[in-house]
């Protein structure tokens, strides 16, 4: 039986893309249909926002153990995104890549570009908003951002969006839906790749 012979290697898939394009909204709603796929969590220094849960959303801590764990090169990346730092912990990804789990990472772009840097071998996704104007309705509705921050977000969107040409895939969120259906739909092909299958005994 083939069962027997062919087995997958983890993939590393990134979703990135700007501040309020919705990237935590399409990642929760795949994870509710897809159960098998790791999810990565990021260390950083910010407050954390109301219902946030300290290992579960993210790792909060200081500036002082942040500057700790870059100094000890505990990163896969990191970035600092307007006045906080965020990064993901090495040891958790590659970890479950070897072990053959995918892992799902939800970054800034910033970061996802150093990832890349790292490991172009990952498949790189970014959410792009239907327009600017949108992108604006969606910050603001969230209430969590004072205007200040809205406004210099969407200073920074242009160049931003510019960054999909560096990414395998792009995805307009336009309807959450079909958002999410394409996501699954790029896991489940990546997953079919030869590229990512072991295999283990001769099948001719």
């Amino acid at each position: 039986m083939l069962d027997n012979c062919v087995t997958r290697r983890g993939i590393l898939f990134v979703v990135s893309g700007p501040s309020g394009v919705g990237k935590g909204t399409i990642r929760s709603a795949l994870l509710a249909k897809m159960g098998d796929i790791q999810v990565s969590i990021s260390v950083t220094t910010r407050k954390p926002r109301t219902g946030e849960v300290d290992g579960g959303h993210y790792f909060f801590v200081d500036e002082k153990e942040f500057e700790r764990m870059v100094a000890e090169d505990e990163f896969l990346e990191y970035a600092r995104v307007y006045t906080n730092m965020y990064g993901t912990p090495k040891k958790f990804v590659l970890e479950k890549l070897q072990e053959g789990q995918d892992v799902l990472l939800e970054i800034d772009i910033q970061g996802a570009l150093q990832v890349k840097n790292k490991m172009p071998e990952g498949v790189f996704i970014f959410i792009l908003p239907p327009n600017i104007e949108e992108l604006a309705v969606r910050l603001a509705s969230r209430g969590q951002d004072s205007q200040e921050s809205i406004t210099r977000r969407l200073a920074a969107c242009k160049y931003e969006i510019e960054q999909v040409r560096h990414y395998d895939y792009a995805i307009i969120n336009d309807r959450l839906e079909e958002a999410v259906k394409k996501l699954q739909a790029i896991i489940t092909a990546e997953r079919c790749r030869v590229k990512n299958l072991n295999l283990g005994c001769d099948i001719t």
